[in-house]
């Protein structure tokens, strides 16, 4: 299975949202990002389930990261 990493801003951003909804409920903070991890786990056995948006900069590599996990990182197609 391809694996995936964070970069920094976007974990900073997850961590952002992490925070806002903990701030009313811790658990569904938890649940929120875990549906995140979920997508990102499922977009590296999918290739190609993405929608291709226009409107955003293309990256190269799709950057993720487990908090508890080593880093590594997913080349994209071109």
């Amino acid at each position: 299975m391809k694996e995936y990493v964070l970069s920094t801003g976007a974990e900073l951003d997850l961590d952002e949202i992490w925070e806002y909804i903990a701030h009313d409920n811790i658990e569904a903070a938890d649940r929120w990002i875990a549906k995140l991890f979920d997508a990102f786990v499922a977009l590296t056995r999918t290739p190609g389930m993405e929608r291709k948006r226009d409107d955003l900069i293309a990256a190269r590599v799709v950057i993720c990261r487990r908090r508890r996990s080593p880093a590594c990182a997913v080349p994209c197609p071109a």
